[in-house]
């Protein structure tokens, strides 16, 4: 039985929405309540896209009698998600749009980009395009991230069919760098520090903040006793070395780690010494 449940997904998925029905309709014939709503679920959506509406109505009712004795969002969101399958105007897009607000507040994040697929497809029937894009887009995003290469799918080509250019994109193609962040771990490899990579991302920003720094040191040096007399001369009291301000450039610093890819170098904390030195 789990195992035509999982076809009845998959099918659906695909598209191929007559082999989701029998898959479906054989495993809603046992009232198994692990997988029941779930089933009914598939089962609605793939009667309603085969062009086979009528088989859809009882499996509501008997969706809605579970649902409504839960009262979960996810119950609920479910339920709603079915039955704007099953209505037309105001109502259907009343329904979707519970759907996902009630999904959304759930963990059920496949549930949630499947409510925004369907709205997205209903939305394109509706000559709706600008709105179906939204929707589609949002479910090809959650699908591709979450690995779900058969929705992700499915939602492409709706967003091909509003005329938007979709590249495919796989769970591996999902995972690739972009070219910005593809040159900050090169440079992080390399064993630059958060400052060199934030200044060869940012050079304006690096200059702006050289520059503020500069005019602090001149300003310590100006205030230090015997700054006048510049680097390695003899200060008052017989010192030599830096300006204050000079010594403070020249502290060594915490490399660091490569911090959250924000763009910015992130402030780094030193390490902890250990306990046995």
């Amino acid at each position: 039985m789990t195992s035509q449940y999982s076809a009845a997904l998959l099918y659906n998925g695909l598209g191929r929405y007559d082999e989701a029905l029998a898959a479906a309709e054989r495993v809603c014939e046992y009232d198994d309540v692990g997988v029941l709503g779930w089933e009914l679920a598939e089962l609605i959506e793939a009667a309603v896209r085969s062009g086979q509406p009528a088989a859809a109505s009882e499996p509501l009712r008997r969706l809605s009698e579970t649902t409504r004795a839960s009262g979960t969002d996810w119950a609920l969101g479910m339920e709603a998600r079915s039955r704007a399958l099953l209505s037309e105007g105001e109502t259907a897009e009343h329904c979707y749009r519970e759907a996902i607000e009630r999904l959304g507040r759930t963990r059920m994040r496949p549930a949630l980009a499947r409510a925004h697929l369907l709205y997205g497809e209903w939305l394109r029937r509706e000559n709706r395009r600008k709105d179906a894009r939204a929707e589609l887009r949002t479910a090809h995003d959650q699908f591709t991230a979450m690995g779900i290469e058969a929705f992700a799918e499915r939602a492409r080509h709706e967003l091909l069919a509003t005329g938007e250019t979709v590249r495919k994109r796989t769970v591996e193609a999902a995972s690739e760098l972009t070219a910005q962040e593809a040159h900050i771990a090169r440079l992080a490899v390399g064993g630059g520090t958060n400052v060199e990579i934030g200044a060869q991302l940012f050079p304006q920003h690096q200059d702006r903040r050289m520059a503020s720094q500069q005019g602090v040191h001149q300003a310590r040096r100006r205030l230090t006793p015997g700054a006048a007399a510049g680097p390695g001369r003899p200060r008052a009291g017989g010192a030599t070395g830096l300006a204050a301000g000079d010594a403070d450039a020249a502290r060594p610093r915490h490399p660091g780690r490569l911090g959250p890819l924000t763009g910015l170098p992130g402030p780094v904390a030193s390490r902890p010494q250990s306990a046995t030195g």
